[in-house]
């Protein structure tokens, strides 16, 4: 692994580590949308990520330390992902992100919920999803709250009322 920097920065460094197009992407569908598998990562992505470069994305995570990756027992050529330490601090950072592009960009309703709850929620809520992804990803103990459980029934009310009035 290259370990060069242009500058010892440390907004450069984190660009350097999740600046590209697809990094924050991968890490935002395992964090919310608990996708673990590459194909689920692959068909279930909104941007429609290539195959190569989803390998080249999951590869270059899981040398950076942000993503670990675990055999199937299933299938033994299948792997699981998971959210290291560091990746889960990323949350309050996914949050800010989420909030600025409700503010300043044409999100959709049902994209932009979670950002939405996570925004009012602030740090309090934060650090319970963060307790949460601890417990999925890391084997800490499972919280009493579920903040993914409240972010996913969020998305889908919004998913369902908006299917019923174009029904």
């Amino acid at each position: 692994m290259d370990t060069t920097h242009r500058s010892g920065c440390p907004i450069n460094l984190t660009l350097e580590m999740l600046g590209d197009r697809w990094s924050l992407i991968v890490i935002r569908d395992i964090m919310f949308g608990n996708r673990r598998h590459f194909r689920e990562l692959l068909t279930q992505s909104e941007e429609g990520i290539a195959s190569n470069v989803l390998a080249d994305r999951l590869k270059r995570l899981t040398e950076r330390g942000l993503l670990s990756r675990t055999d199937d027992p299933s299938h033994k050529q299948k792997g699981i992902y998971s959210l290291t330490e560091p990746s889960i601090q990323l949350v309050p950072l996914l949050a800010q992100m989420g909030a600025w592009g409700r503010r300043h960009m044409p999100v959709s309703e049902e994209l932009s919920i979670r950002a939405e709850l996570l925004e009012n929620g602030g740090p309090p809520m934060w650090e319970a999803f963060m307790e949460e992804l601890r417990a999925l990803h890391l084997g800490a103990p499972v919280p009493e709250r579920s903040v993914f459980a409240e972010l996913q029934a969020a998305y889908l009310a919004v998913v369902a009322r908006k299917s019923g009035a174009a029904a």
